[in-house]
């Protein structure tokens, strides 16, 4: 058994040569904000679920884009309320964010 039950993984990759990218559409302030809500809901240490900053998860173009683990459910999210609904839905109700779910595509930069 894994020692996180969940990993959030929110891509902060910032590309060079003005290209569109998650940090230039406001990743950094949500990582911080998701960070700060997830601690706040585990506070005790009993979900373990764990936040991570990812370098580019090519969907740059979908971006900001999150990943939760072990389930690998890839969402865009734009402000801190999609992170709330994420964590409302996603985590403590187990139930996926349909409006917020990246659809199944090609991988684009």
């Amino acid at each position: 058994m894994s020692y996180y039950q969940q990993h959030i993984f929110l891509c902060v990759n910032e590309r060079d040569n003005n290209k569109d990218c998650c940090a230039k559409r406001g990743a950094k302030p949500l990582l911080d904000y998701l960070k700060s809500k997830i601690k706040q809901l585990d506070n005790k240490g009993e979900k373990k679920i764990r936040v991570s900053s990812a370098g580019c998860l090519g969907r740059c173009k979908r971006g900001p884009v999150l990943v939760i683990y072990p389930e690998a459910i890839w969402y865009h999210c734009e402000t801190q309320q999609d992170i709330d609904e994420i964590i409302a839905q996603h985590i403590i109700n187990k139930q996926t964010v349909a409006r917020l779910l990246l659809p199944n595509e090609n991988r684009t930069l």
